[in-house]
């Protein structure tokens, strides 16, 4: 492409490059947390813009830099209003802006919910598969049956293949069973759950993704010891039983804040020590996969934009490889210099 020109890539578009390529998607974002957790990338706190009088919607920036093979800078601007879904419309959408991290020139503008969905379902599965005591799972507890815990389950059965049930729950029964009539569960079993306990109980992973603004969950008598839960929405556990979890987070800064369940557990008691470490040093080795006990693992992802950045360029990559971009020729303007 020339200077000043623009890649622009469509929802339709990003969804044809990621078929079938859970794998890579999850180590790409592996690689996303490595580079991370060595210290090269820039990482602010991701920006909340509320509406108000609508507690429920917002809609968030998270501006990022990731070095290491990538070396991209860029931006991730996604709305939440769940009741789009009233509407017969997605709760969240959201776009990405690529920069170059040598100009500052934007060079892409991608689609982002697709994006997005699959790196927090790429996130979730590289977890779990750190987190869970034998590295095994038949049955998986989904809470929340929106497209968030759909992506999560595409991801598990990608590393988890053995896996044989899904367990689901949604506040609303009809999304719970149009979530089990999906076409990736064919040959994989579907119980539909009355409530949130039917969900814990008897599943070695469970994974949490609803719209909850307040904690609802406040024991965990139903898991099987050395469970591990998907704290994906981050404020379905009451603090309570954060305190009483194995926890690992993505980023500790970031997750201590905007009243996630981790936050509130540190405003309760007053410190983080009961952040046992962060995903980046398990792969990295610098902390176990477990911390010895059969305690539940809780793993707590804010969501981090440097993740966002890192599939973003795959997809970027991966469309100019196969021509399905569009690109807008002297977007940006030429220079002030050279006007008369």
């Amino acid at each position: 492409m020339r200077d000043g020109d623009i890649t622009i890539l469509r929802g339709s578009e990003i969804r044809a490059v990621l078929a079938g390529r859970e794998l890579e998607l999850i180590q790409t974002v592996r690689m996303a947390y490595e580079t991370h957790g060595d210290g090269d990338s820039s990482l602010p706190h991701s920006t909340f813009l509320p509406f108000p009088g609508q507690p429920r919607n917002r809609i968030i920036a998270l501006p990022a830099y990731l070095g290491g093979a990538c070396r991209i800078a860029g931006v991730k601007w996604v709305s939440s209003f769940p009741d789009n879904l009233q509407l017969g419309v997605d709760r969240a959408s959201a776009v990405v802006i690529l920069n170059s991290s040598q100009t500052g020139r934007p060079e892409a503008v991608l689609e982002g919910s697709v994006i997005s969905a699959k790196r927090t379902a790429a996130s979730a599965a590289l977890a779990a598969q750190c987190l869970l005591s034998d590295g095994k799972v038949s049955r998986v507890g989904m809470i929340g049956c929106g497209l968030i815990n759909f992506e999560i389950a595409r991801f598990l059965l990608a590393v988890f293949p053995e896996t044989e049930t899904f367990v689901l729950f949604d506040r609303d029964e009809a999304r719970a069973k149009q979530f089990a009539n999906k076409k990736i569960f064919k040959g994989v079993g579907g119980e539909i759950a009355k409530d949130v306990k039917a969900v814990l109980h008897n599943c070695s992973l469970i994974s949490l993704a609803t719209t909850a603004l307040k904690p609802h969950i406040d024991e965990l008598r139903e898991c099987p010891q050395g469970s591990a839960i998907l704290n994906i929405s981050l404020r379905d556990l009451t603090p309570e039983v954060i305190l009483s979890c194995d926890n690992v987070v993505d980023d500790i800064d970031h997750v201590c804040r905007a009243q996630t369940s981790v936050h509130l557990a540190e405003e309760l008691v007053g410190h983080r020590k009961f952040i046992r470490c962060t995903l980046a040093d398990i792969l990295k080795g610098r902390a176990p996969a477990r911390n010895g006990s059969e305690t539940v693992s809780v793993f707590s992802p804010f969501g981090l934009g440097v993740l966002d950045l890192a599939v973003s360029k795959l997809v970027r990559d991966l469309a100019l490889q196969q021509g399905l971009q569009t690109v807008i020729g002297s977007f940006l303007p030429g220079s002030w210099a050279e006007e008369a």
